[in-house]
């Protein structure tokens, strides 16, 4: 194999317009394309990070919820690179999503913090 990066990151929310906002007001993710599938009663939410095309958010009528945190089985969480991120975690507060406090990366001395989307999906901030 040759890869040569990553696509795509996928996302399932249980509320399409509460994540939509969470994503793009909040986080300020920039929106490519936005596509509703009649057939799959589902919106595709085509998301850039960083002005490179990266995360689909999708709705499904009634998904199952996440098994646990960032503990279970499968994708633990997404990471964000920021540069500043204390700057970034008040931008979090002043629109009322909590952050967890600041810890130092063992292996690489980085700060970093974790908070979570509207389902409770874990994301990290990662400074550097």
């Amino acid at each position: 194999m040759n890869i040569s990066g990553i696509h795509h990151v996928a996302v399932i929310c249980s509320n399409y317009e509460v994540s939509k906002v969470f994503y793009t007001d909040i986080l300020g993710l920039e929106v490519v394309k936005e596509t509703y599938r009649q057939e799959r009663d589902s919106y595709k939410l085509d998301l850039a990070v960083g002005g490179v095309y990266q995360i689909e958010l999708f709705s499904f009528p009634n998904p199952p919820e996440r098994a646990t945190n960032p503990e279970a089985a499968g994708l633990r969480h997404l990471a964000f690179r920021v540069e500043n991120l204390q700057k970034e975690i008040e931008r979090l507060k002043e629109k009322g999503i909590p952050a967890e406090p600041v810890r130092i990366d063992d292996l690489t001395g980085k700060r970093f913090t974790f908070f979570k989307d509207p389902d409770g999906l874990p994301l990290e901030l990662y400074e550097g």
